[in-house]
């Protein structure tokens, strides 16, 4: 775009047009750079936190536990960015802003950022994971960012009441998203609690159980009128598809594996797809109701991670580490699978052998069943309903992100300008 092209008020620059009254600045400019000494802790983001062996550093007491390790410490107000990471791994230029009045300590793929003249959560917004730093992460090896690499980054800066109108706009929503996660974390434990109490008949639903006691079983105790049921008598395990990468396509007949599982739910975000013309027995294709299982996996704690198919995954294959198990109590038996009922069982089972669950180990799985029928659909709709209202939230997370980040291409690069509250001039 030519200078006689540009729209009244804005300039030419290296990083593109931006407006009169904005400098480009190189993040050098802006900065005081520290790199992390080395020591063979990895460092990561979790929460509000910056983690050591997975032990939060909250104080400079815990920090102090540290001592023997060489450090750089970082305080409040600074910006912490991966400068190392594996290809592709989706955390080189990852930012943190330290948000809390206390020491915190980085290793060398680390480096700590201390602003000397400019917003820090501004600074913050324009550098996480700023596609100027893509740029290095070739695919292929290692990808480390130095030093020069790092400061050389050329920033769009605003007037600072401007950065600070932009900072406070993003941080709103940045609060209502926090907000919503720590909501769908509650309801995730109040439908946990909910499946102990109704999958066990600890408590019974209106209309059921009236006057009935509780009688001590194999899975604990359940109410008298409950039997308990090995999985066998009620429905089949079925095995998956062995395919070879040679089948593979990038359309097809969709194999629905561990990754397709996440959350108890089905997720489309990483598929493998078989050549549509290969014959497949209908064993492996998966019929609405059927529950889908992780039977085999190198990560012991993805063993029994379950799914229930919908009408929109029905007719998909099935890879060999997964299991569907077929029967009429699909929603009943579901939620059991999501219980502690089975997954102790799923434990008792693994030992020291190889993370799987044979077709045998699950007609042996036993779990406390409702004689009436009316009562496992009682059951499963209470929980489907908490299952729907969590996904509501989670919608909502989802459409308050995608604002966010239609906020951040408008406001970080000048096409949408704030009113600037003449206080914070």
């Amino acid at each position: 775009m030519s200078s006689c092209q540009l729209p009244e008020g804005y300039k030419q620059t290296e990083v593109g047009v931006i407006l009169e009254d904005w400098d480009v600045k190189p993040l050098g400019d802006i900065v005081t750079f520290t790199n992390g000494k080395a020591h063979e802790n990895d460092i990561q983001d979790f929460g509000n936190y910056i983690v050591v062996n997975s032990k939060f550093i909250s104080t400079e007491g815990e920090v102090k536990k540290y001592s023997g390790i060489c450090r750089c410490e970082t305080y409040k107000g600074n910006i912490l960015m991966v400068m190392s990471d594996v290809p592709n791994g989706r955390a080189i230029a990852k930012c943190f802003l330290v948000d809390k009045e206390c020491a915190y300590t980085v290793n060398q793929r680390i480096c700590s950022l201390a602003i000397k003249e400019a917003d820090p959560k501004f600074i913050f917004y324009r550098l996480n994971r700023n596609s100027y730093y893509l740029q290095f992460d070739d695919g292929v090896k290692q990808t480390n960012l130095r030093r020069d690499e790092v400061l050389s980054c050329p920033l769009p800066i605003p007037p600072l009441p401007e950065q600070r109108a932009i900072a406070a706009a993003l941080s709103d929503v940045d609060a209502l998203i926090a907000s919503l996660d720590k909501l769908i974390a509650k309801q995730r434990h109040l439908k946990t609690a909910t499946m102990q109490q109704l999958l066990t008949g600890k408590k019974r639903l209106p209309g059921f159980g009236e006057g009935k006691g509780y009688k001590q079983t194999e899975v604990g105790v359940i109410p008298e009128d409950w039997d308990v049921t090995p999985l066998a008598e009620i429905g089949q395990s079925l095995i998956g598809l062995t395919y070879k990468p040679e089948n593979t396509r990038e359309h097809g007949t969709l194999v629905l594996r561990s990754s397709n599982v996440q959350n108890d739910q089905l997720a489309y975000e990483d598929n493998v797809y078989v050549d549509s013309a290969l014959p497949l027995p209908s064993r492996v294709i998966v019929e609405e109701g059927d529950i889908l299982i992780c039977v085999r996996n190198g990560s012991r704690q993805l063993i029994g991670k379950c799914a229930l198919i919908d009408t929109g995954a029905a007719g998909s294959a099935f890879g060999a580490f997964m299991s569907v198990f077929r029967t009429k109590l699909s929603g009943f038996v579901f939620y059991q699978f999501q219980s502690d009922v089975i997954q102790k069982q799923i434990n008792e089972i693994m030992g020291a052998t190889i993370n799987q669950i044979t077709n045998k180990d699950m007609a042996r799985f036993q779990i406390p069943l409702p004689p009436l029928e009316e009562e496992q659909r009682a059951i499963a709709t209470v929980i489907s309903d908490m299952d729907a209202a969590i996904s509501a939230l989670e919608t909502r997370r989802a459409k308050t992100q995608a604002i966010k980040q239609g906020m951040m291409q408008q406001l970080l690069t000048g096409r949408v300008r704030l009113t600037i509250d003449s206080a914070s001039q």
